[in-house]
């Protein structure tokens, strides 16, 4: 990771990823708690995260048109937009207002999503493929960093100051992140061009994904194991409260822990890449959260805390391993469309496992479920695991020719009178 931080204009994009980073890890759990404070409701506040996942329905939309415009610009002004939609929660003061923060929330969602797919793009063009997975793992380890303070963080502002004072540092993040962005030089290549069937260009993410086996493979096995993954957002609660007989905000504890894996896992992601591949990378992300959850169905302080610490590992690796395939296996003019509809994809069960796992909760015992889970996710990690060979892992160091010694001229009569007095 150090050597693609010793790139000035990866430095420099880094440093605008913290600050738009850090305002998207402060403001997710923020908008839906100012939702329960305004409502009293916990289901009209899990409607904030339902409204902000919503947008991957436009996927295809939003990379078609990421993919028309270059990608450094496009990435500046979409950061810029972002920190005017944050504007109307200005205008927020009571329970009439919450549709305000929904529609705040959805927008914001759309707007993640296109910043995503125009992410993958620049840094594609920025870094050579030989570092996509140092410079992946270097964003995941600092997302779940953020992860740690960010959302405890967006809370404690909004409890001290008020929603009102917390967007105006969401729109300080996204504009500062605009500023710095803006000040890159990349070499820019030309945007794709809206094809005579625009409907087909819409698709051609699709297709890029259904056509190219280890992304169909990679999409395929994380899909599955996606749709269980989202039980534990309700299941740990139900472990908390009824397995080890703890009030609720022990659950924060749990969630710290996950973050430490996360740290974890996002300084061995790019590691893990160069030894297993990209696909080998995923399978043991997805593998990673089988022991995790077998260890959550027996109620125990000890073995709940190494589980966590080991689902927080699965994220970074899972996401640096499917974001490298992504950049490495697209051809530059599809990296738009191909990234969103990759979002919609993993996205789409991921929302449908979460809403299943609130339901099944409070028919089944948690400790089914988690063997479920852990069924399941060891599945699809072993589906992925024998499809490893369709991403090999790339050469340890890139082939640099050693530099030649400069040549000198001869001077013969010197080398003569040198061999004389040798004679001597």
């Amino acid at each position: 990771m150090r050597t693609v931080l010793r790139r000035p204009e990866f430095r420099l994009l880094f440093g605008g990823l913290l600050a738009s980073m850090t305002a998207e890890s402060i403001l997710l759990l923020a908008l839906a708690i100012w939702v329960k404070d305004l409502t009293g409701s916990n289901g009209m506040a899990g409607g904030t995260i339902f409204a902000i996942i919503a947008p991957m329905t436009l996927a295809p939309l939003i990379g078609w048109f990421v993919d028309r415009y270059p990608r450094r610009p496009f990435f500046v002004v979409a950061n810029l937009v972002t920190a005017v939609l944050l504007m109307p929660l200005f205008l927020v003061r009571d329970r009439t207002d919450v549709w305000i923060i929904y529609a705040v929330a959805a927008l914001y969602g759309l707007s993640y999503l296109t910043l995503s797919a125009a992410l993958n793009g620049l840094i594609r063009e920025l870094v050579p493929v030989e570092l996509l997975a140092e410079a992946n793992g270097v964003l995941q380890t600092v997302r779940q960093g953020l992860r740690l303070i960010g959302p405890l963080a967006g809370a404690g502002l909004y409890a001290a100051v008020g929603g009102g004072v917390l967007a105006a540092i969401g729109m300080v993040g996204f504009l500062s992140a605009a500023v710095v962005v803006a000040a890159l030089r990349t070499t820019q290549q030309a945007p794709s061009r809206a094809g005579p069937r625009w409907t087909a260009e819409l698709g051609a993410g699709l297709r890029h994904l259904a056509g190219e086996p280890a992304l169909r493979r990679a999409l395929l096995g994380y899909g599955f194991g996606s749709l269980v993954m989202g039980f534990t957002e309700s299941l740990i609660f139900a472990y908390v409260d009824h397995g080890l007989r703890r009030d609720a905000a022990f659950v924060g504890v749990l969630v710290t822990v996950q973050g430490i894996g996360g740290l974890i896992g996002g300084l061995c992601s790019a590691g893990a890449v160069r030894r297993l591949g990209e696909v080998g990378t995923l399978a043991v992300g997805v593998a990673f959260f089988a022991p995790a959850a077998l260890m959550l169905a027996y109620p125990d302080l000890r073995l709940g805390t190494a589980a966590v610490l080991l689902a927080g590992v699965s994220l970074p690796l899972t996401m640096v391993g499917l974001n490298t395939l992504v950049q490495r296996r697209t051809p530059p003019r599809l990296l738009g469309r191909v990234t969103a509809a990759a979002e919609a994809v993993i996205s789409g069960p991921q929302a449908v496992s979460i809403g299943a796992g609130a339901l099944l909760v409070g028919v089944l015992d948690y400790r089914l479920l988690f063997l479920l889970i852990g069924l399941a996710t060891l599945l699809a990690g072993g589906y992925l695991w024998r499809g490893r060979h369709l991403s090999a892992p790339p050469p340890s160091t890139p082939h640099i020719p050693a530099p030649r010694r400069p040549t000198t001229p001869v001077d013969h009569e010197v080398l003569a009178a040198t061999r004389r007095r040798r004679g001597r």
